[in-house]
């Protein structure tokens, strides 16, 4: 199965980047991916945090989700829409949720960012639990018989998280990101090619990357990596389609070779 993570630079304007997305998943459904992915809030960069909150829509009703859905029908492709703000009980907060919706248009699921990303260097401070609130359910869902882990940036840090997705195993883990430029320099290629090996499986990561409008600049290099841990695809910064197949072949061998999810004691 062909697969695609769409790298995008998004702005404080959602009209903007909807109509950046849409152009993005056209190339990719043109180029035969059967599965396109985006990256986190691909729908706003905004100039305040406090943006997500006049976003946000609620489960199952708004622009950004029909947008996705239509998307999704149009080029016959199963879409993990990145992530988009959802509104929640608290009314100071939202989700970070990621919808995913099948070639019929209709929503597969939503998996709701676990892990709140929290960072001070000095000079850089992020603390997403102020207007956040996690979610708390790990989620994988079927496409075309393979078994998809949904996850979203931070959460790659937490390799419990995958493990509990392991059961059965994933052929894919989708990473869609919005790493700091700092962070993702340090740690981004690390972290998923760890994830990838240590869960045999593909991991597909597609990332915000570049200098976005409101000043923050973030890390890029989109991948797509398979389960020994190779990198097949990359774009290191700008918007992109990052792409390559998901093959049944590569799993069976490298867990064939070497049998380390049998191996499992804990």
């Amino acid at each position: 199965m062909q697969i695609a993570a769409v790298q995008m630079v998004s702005t404080p304007e959602v009209e903007r980047n909807l109509e950046a997305a849409g152009r993005l998943i056209a190339q990719a459904a043109e180029q035969g991916a059967r599965l396109v992915a985006l990256p986190e809030y691909f729908c706003l960069l905004g100039r305040r945090d406090r943006d997500k909150l006049d976003l946000a829509e609620a489960d199952g009703d708004g622009p950004i989700q029909r947008f996705l859905a239509e998307a999704a029908q149009r080029h016959a492709i199963t879409l993990i829409g990145g992530t988009l703000p959802m509104r929640c009980a608290d009314p100071l907060r939202v989700r970070n949720s990621s919808c995913v919706y099948g070639p019929d248009g209709q929503r597969l699921a939503r998996y709701d960012k676990i892990h709140l990303f929290a960072y001070d260097n000095g000079s850089e401070h992020y603390d997403e639990g102020r207007l956040l609130q996690a979610g708390d359910t790990p989620l994988a869902i079927d496409v075309q018989g393979h078994r998809v882990g949904l996850s979203v940036c931070y959460d790659l840090r937490f390799p419990e998280l995958y493990r509990a997705l392991m059961t059965p195993p994933c052929d894919l883990i989708v990473v869609p990101s919005a790493f700091t430029y700092t962070t993702g320099l340090a740690h981004w290629e690390l972290l998923l090619r760890a994830r990838a090996v240590e869960n045999q499986c593909y991991v597909l990561a597609p990332a915000q990357g570049g200098a976005h409008e409101n000043g923050r600049r973030t890390f890029g290099h989109s991948m797509l990596i398979d389960p020994w841990g190779e990198i097949l695809a990359c774009q290191a910064e700008g918007p992109a389609v990052v792409a390559g197949e998901l093959s049944r072949q590569r799993l069976a061998e490298v867990r064939r070779q070497l049998p380390a999810l049998e191996h499992r004691r804990l």
